[in-house]
């Protein structure tokens, strides 16, 4: 059996895919030492408006120049969910959240949302759940716990705070499963930029909180909130719709357990806050469980391989129906 070449069309696609998923990852790493920047000076509200009009408006002029036009009207209804849950909902709740309770504690929370984005997408999707998946996720959740648990304060969080965090989960991963269909018809560009243009709709009653608070927020707040709204908003949720066009939305919800193992690294570097040996060994334990999760069997191509829907494909075998014309 000849062995097929390195560079074959599969296996561009796949490091294209892997780059895009590493660069969400960073930058929604990067987006947690903004926040905690911009989040003194601006509202909850405020913040999530302002981080969408910036990347409303860089998507809006990117697809412009790319001259991409309208989705079809088949990717609208993931459109409209995926921009009120993740764009909107998510965003809010998450800066309120943020508010109420310490990092460790909402970074526990948070973090069982790759968790449901697994059962989310193996009921509403038909995606299988491997075991090398679950593990993964397993081992990554144990690490966030140990992080959170690091870093959690002794003043305890505040019952609302909880919720808030859980409410942001619980959207986060509706969010990404209801976007995976509209990516069967769009680009990832257009898919994410009419999704941010529905979440800074659904953030307009904000408008009056952004504009009093710009006028008293420092420069630095300022460029931390433009930055979220160019970089892990504008950026990273385009790579994150290319990447997940081409794999499941549970191995793609995986990856993002290395988010908290790169903030105790960011947060390192950038703010000089030096991590207790407990919040390292639970970021390394995000990172394995990560490692796991997107390994392959190293077993050839069975038949019961060949039923499953292959990475990259834009349709779902179990309706051939909805693949894209």
């Amino acid at each position: 059996m000849t062995t097929p070449p390195t560079s074959s069309p599969a296996a561009h696609r796949d490091w294209r895919a892997t780059a895009a998923a590493c660069t969400t990852v960073l930058l929604w790493a990067s987006a947690f030492v903004s926040i905690r920047s911009a989040g003194e000076a601006y509202s909850p509200g405020a913040l999530a408006l302002g981080r969408l009009l910036a990347g409303s408006l860089a998507l809006g002029a990117l697809l412009l120049v790319r001259r991409e036009g309208l989705p079809p009207r088949a990717a609208w209804p993931g459109i409209v969910w995926s921009g009120l849950l993740w764009f909107g909902l998510y965003m809010v709740v998450l800066n309120w959240g943020e508010q109420q309770v310490d990092a460790g504690t909402a970074a526990m929370v948070v973090n069982i949302g790759p968790l449901l984005i697994a059962l989310l997408g193996a009921r509403m999707l038909g995606e299988g759940l491997p075991g090398r998946l679950l593990a993964g996720m397993a081992v990554s959740f144990a690490g966030a716990a140990v992080v959170g648990l690091s870093m959690s304060g002794e003043g305890g969080a505040s019952v609302l705070g909880v919720l808030l965090c859980l409410l942001a989960a619980v959207a986060y991963a509706t969010g990404v499963v209801r976007q995976k269909p509209a990516l069967r018809h769009g680009s990832a560009l257009q898919i994410t930029t009419f999704g941010c243009l529905v979440g800074t709709v659904a953030c307009l009653p904000f408008s009056g909180a952004l504009i009093s608070d710009a006028a008293d927020a420092p420069l630095s707040a300022t460029l931390s909130m433009v930055y979220l709204g160019l970089f892990p908003t504008a950026l990273a949720f385009t790579t994150w719709a290319y990447a997940l066009a081409r794999t499941t939305a549970g191995r793609m919800g995986a990856t993002t357990y290395a988010v908290p193992a790169l903030v105790v690294l960011m947060s390192w570097l950038v703010l000089d806050e030096v991590p207790a040996p407990l919040t390292v060994g639970g970021g390394l334990l995000c990172l394995a469980g990560v490692a796991v999760s997107r390994m392959r069997p190293h077993t050839g191509l069975t038949r019961k391989n060949q039923a499953r829907p292959v990475e990259g494909r834009r349709h779902d075998a179990q309706h051939p129906e909805t693949e894209r014309r």
